[in-house]
């Protein structure tokens, strides 16, 4: 019926079908979201004052990439902004953030990364924008934290202005500004 030669090609199909079946289906499962798409918030966003350079921060209208990204589990009703390029965004519990050295500052921003985290850590470099004053060396969030792709955080700085933030998580990279009071 079957003889060696036979029995060879029929293994050999059957591994790459199953390869083929493999790579089709996680490719599909784990499709990395493209940054060139419309990342923008809806127009039911509202803007709010918060935000300096380029970085403009809304109320409502949360873009259904960020919404995915969280897990449909975003915090709501809290003014949010979205990076440059438009791949992260952070949700601010406290607001307006504060600058210096009060007692209780507890600035809280949830990242919420739109590219995958691969288990890498989010590195954040915050620098007050025109000066060399930063908040000293790199604050690292571990990728420890669900649901979606979120690194919740604190971050303090010495004093008002507006404050610039540059992201990286594994190869990715985006860039936001702030206003602390």
């Amino acid at each position: 019926m079957y003889n060696d030669r036979n029995m060879r090609r029929l293994i050999a199909i059957c591994v790459w079908l199953a390869i083929v079946a493999c790579e089709s289906s996680s490719t599909a499962a784990h499709a990395t979201p493209s940054p060139a798409t419309d990342r923008s918030p809806t127009s039911a966003a509202t803007p709010v004052p918060g935000g300096c350079g380029t970085t403009q921060v809304y109320k409502g209208g949360e873009p259904d990439w960020l919404t995915r990204a969280g897990d449909n589990n975003n915090p709501n009703d809290l003014p949010y902004f979205i990076t440059s390029p438009p791949i992260a965004a952070g949700f601010l519990f406290a607001y307006p953030l504060k600058g210096g050295r009060s007692t209780n500052p507890n600035n809280k921003i949830l990242w919420v990364v739109g590219m995958p985290r691969n288990g890498n850590d989010l590195k954040v470099d915050v620098s007050q924008s025109g000066t060399v004053e930063t908040v000293g060396e790199s604050l690292t969030f571990p990728a420890n934290s669900g649901p979606g792709a979120i690194y919740p955080s604190i971050v303090d700085v010495p004093n008002p202005g507006c404050w610039h933030f540059d992201l990286a998580w594994g190869a990715n990279k985006a860039a936001a500004d702030l206003v602390y009071t």
